[in-house]
């Protein structure tokens, strides 16, 4: 299908594009890989008057490593992110699924910025991040502000982003030595997830589960989580997984079929995180 008509504007810099931003308020889209945004506007079911292209700020496009921290930048590809080097050693959480995001078409124009900012519960960077205990930043006309990612989510393609804010940055602290998997269950490899988990644990700090097309935004398996400090092993923490959750019924899955899934799929990523 044909887009609605719409008026194109071109960013050359972070505050150029919030500059366009405040100008043209509710009537304008950030486009970055255009893997989210033009699909919507293709169906008729986004429809801005102003699509304000930020492809071409290369400045955020990066990824480097600051004391304890990995950042980000918010235009920086899946497929950067899958073979980075030091994504790969201090994050490979964040690698492995990157290189699970649809096909390499989508990997190489897609960016992290765009699908966090995209918020699609059924994407898989948003319960990543959650489960990372990542920091988003964001420059806006009041500055630079700090979004926790558990704040960052706030429902179905809803963020805790103004409209006159542009993400920036991803922080996310490093993860090498910690236990770790993702496991995604699709119909066909390029397909959004029917239901993902992504885990952490292990070292210091406490055990991070997080799920994927599990209800209106990623959540955290909070139940598991619990288990596991108590604990209990992973089949015990994964078989109440789904507990509190709320997943969709589609013509994919009916939500007690998720509910297994996120039960199988926790299990998984337990057993293999504590062998690593």
């Amino acid at each position: 299908m044909i887009p609605a008509a719409f008026e194109y504007v071109r960013a050359n810099s972070v505050d150029g594009a919030v500059a366009a931003l405040v100008e043209h308020g509710d009537e304008a889209k950030l486009l970055a890989g255009g893997h989210s945004l033009l699909p919507l506007m293709k169906l008729r079911l986004a429809f801005p008057s102003i699509v304000i292209d930020i492809g071409p700020i290369k400045e955020l496009d990066f990824v480097r490593e600051e004391g304890d921290e990995v950042v980000v930048g918010a235009l920086t590809p899946h497929a950067e992110l899958a073979r980075n080097d030091v994504v790969r050693q201090q994050l490979p959480l964040l690698a492995r699924a990157a290189s699970l995001i649809g096909d390499p078409q989508v990997r190489h124009r897609g960016t992290i910025g765009g699908s966090l900012a995209h918020a699609d519960p059924a994407s898989d960077l948003p319960a990543v991040v959650l489960a990372l205990g990542a920091t988003l930043v964001a420059q806006g006309p009041d500055g630079r502000r700090e979004i926790a990612a558990g704040d960052m989510f706030q429902g179905f393609l809803e963020t805790a982003l103004d409209e006159e804010e542009l993400l920036t940055e991803i922080r996310l602290p490093k993860s090498a030595g910690r236990g770790w998997s993702y496991q995604k269950f699709t119909r066909r490899s390029q397909d959004w997830a029917i239901v993902a988990v992504a885990a952490l644990i292990g070292g210091d700090l406490a055990p991070s589960v997080t799920l994927v097309n599990m209800g209106t935004r990623p959540v955290r398996a909070e139940a598991a989580e619990a288990a596991l400090v108590a604990g209990e092993s992973p089949s015990e923490a994964a078989a109440v997984a789904a507990d509190g959750t709320e997943p969709p019924a589609d013509l994919v899955a009916s939500s007690e079929y998720r509910k297994h899934l996120a039960a199988v799929l926790t299990r998984r990523a337990l057993e293999e995180a504590g062998s690593r």
